[in-house]
């Protein structure tokens, strides 16, 4: 899986998970990352819903 940008490294995962109580190496952290920007990159936002008002 290829994204062109990514902001967070797989060492500061490790820690944000570690302040969280979520124990992770370094591998386990990437395969979480991975996953999270999947879900990013496939999220669609909700479209507003216009209401027009005569």
């Amino acid at each position: 899986m290829n994204f062109i940008e990514k902001n967070v490294s797989v060492e500061k995962a490790v820690i944000i998970l570690s302040k969280n109580g979520i124990q992770a190496d370094e591998k386990e952290a990437k395969i979480i990352l991975e996953l999270l920007y999947l879900v990013s990159k496939n999220y669609d936002k909700p479209k507003e819903k216009k209401i027009l008002y005569p």
